[in-house]
């Protein structure tokens, strides 16, 4: 695939801004011309790359240069964009805000610059009029590295005052590519980790992703937009393609062993995975089935591996309580010593109980939510031997959660972490591993590799 894909990076200078709306508003509205759009986020979100897939048919895709590396997003970029004659990549947080105390690593701006893709800023421009263009000056001239070669303004409040910004931003030398009027905020409810998940609301969700299209459309110059994406050249460094395949991993054919079923956690409980996880087991041989822990009483035929994602089984407690039937089953499948892996809400489900409700139980721990915020990336060291790595395995995680459990590690722990401050967390028993820290498998293709060589051999 040609490494010159039209790409353009969505950003602003705060949370809050309108990156969201535009984002996948333009992502719909190119769609409907006709294109096929690639959607990416910047960081380790989850949740905007579901309504990135309504708007575009295709799966929402993360870059995220912290977990995953500087190197690895031009690659992971134009695997999820093979095919596409567009993409479009949602900013994270402001413009030049990344990893903490790393500098600019992970910010959109390192992401822009690693992708070489112009950035077009979203500028909320209520209670302001010529000092709109000092905002985008200077954050067009941060970083000479970074083009910003274009703005949309958001929240506009009358003809005179789009005249007043306009007038002010010919100035500053940046052409304004679209204008939205300050109108009811589009349908996009919010709780305790941000937006609700497309799985949790797909009616109104598509309703809403049809608001966002529909506002861009009519406010912004879809056919500069798309100069503009096509002025991009090509992604720096020569990067392939990622490919989700081991050149020195050759999965036995199946012919010879049967593929073993892996059951990955799904539905409205369990929306939290990147699409590489998926990829990367079965390009390691295993048959990947999905299921939903709401509705399903068993686990799918076959199963000799479990993986449980992050997600929101604090919201659906009861309703995960209630299913005895699969609760007894996944303790049944970690007590026979099958491979397990769990991510922050899989790990309250393998707990005892979540807010006094009985949970799955492999873990003699308990789980509730709190009111404090754990949220940041975090530095990771394998303790010991696991399914998914070997003792001294490096990784990087995100944790992002309002909830504890106690204790916070067993006998033993999952992880050495060490920020915020040195610490050990998660469990590893038997054949289950299980953290609070969200992982990116595409940093360690070994991760999935070794987790099915263990569905195939305990």
């Amino acid at each position: 695939m040609s490494a010159s894909v039209p790409r353009l990076v969505i950003a602003a200078p705060s949370s809050g801004s309108g990156k969201t709306t535009v984002a996948t508003g333009l992502m719909a509205a190119f769609a409907a011309r006709g294109l096929a759009v690639s959607p990416h986020k910047v960081g380790p979100d989850y949740i905007d790359p579901g309504y990135h897939a309504l708007a575009t048919g295709r799966v929402g895709r993360n870059l995220d240069a912290y977990l995953c590396g500087p190197e690895l997003v031009g690659p992971l970029f134009l695997h999820g964009a093979r095919g596409c004659d567009i993409a479009v990549v949602e900013g994270v947080m402001g413009l030049y805000d990344g990893a903490a105390g790393e500098g600019e690593l992970a910010s959109t701006a390192h992401v822009a610059k690693l992708l070489g893709a112009p950035v077009v800023l979203v500028v909320d421009a209520s209670s302001q009029s010529r000092s709109v263009a000092a905002l985008v000056h200077g954050f067009a001239s941060w970083d000479p590295e970074v083009r910003v070669g274009g703005v949309i303004l958001n929240k506009v409040a009358s003809d005179r005052h789009e005249e007043l910004l306009r007038e002010a931003l010919d100035q500053a030398g940046v052409p304004v590519l679209g204008v939205l009027r300050r109108v009811p905020q589009v349908d996009t409810p919010s709780r305790h980790l941000g937006l609700v998940p497309v799985a949790e609301r797909h009616a109104a969700a598509v309703e809403a992703v049809a608001a966002m299209a529909a506002q861009v459309s009519d406010g912004c110059d879809l056919p500069a937009l798309e100069a503009l994406a096509r002025a991009a050249g090509a992604v720096p460094g020569g990067s392939a393609p990622w490919t989700p395949a081991s050149p020195t991993h050759h999965p036995t054919p199946p012919d010879e062993q049967r593929a073993p079923v892996v059951a990955i956690a799904g539905g409205p409980a369990f929306t939290f995975s990147y699409a590489e996880h998926t990829e990367l087991l079965t390009a390691a041989g295993a048959d990947v089935v999905a299921f939903d822990p709401l509705r399903d009483e068993e686990l799918p035929e076959g199963t000799a591996g479990l993986v449980i994602g992050g997600g929101f089984p604090e919201v659906y407690a009861s309703e995960l309580s209630a299913n005895e039937p699969l609760r007894k089953a996944v303790a049944e499948l970690a007590g026979s010593g099958a491979p397990v892996a769990a991510e922050c809400a899989g790990l309250l489900y393998l707990c005892r109980e979540l807010d006094g409700l009985p949970m799955c139980g492999v873990l003699d721990a308990t789980a509730r939510m709190t009111e404090r915020l754990t949220l940041g990336y975090r530095d990771a060291v394998a303790v010991g031997d696991s399914v998914l790595a070997a003792a001294g395995t490096r990784m990087r995680g995100h944790e992002f959660h309002r909830t504890a459990v106690e204790p916070g590690s067993g006998a033993e722990p999952a992880w050495g972490v060490r920020s915020p401050r040195p610490r050990v967390e998660g469990f590893v028993e038997r054949g289950v591993h299980a953290s609070y820290l969200h992982t990116h498998w595409a940093s360690e293709p070994g991760v999935a590799r070794r987790f099915v060589e263990r569905c195939r051999t305990s």
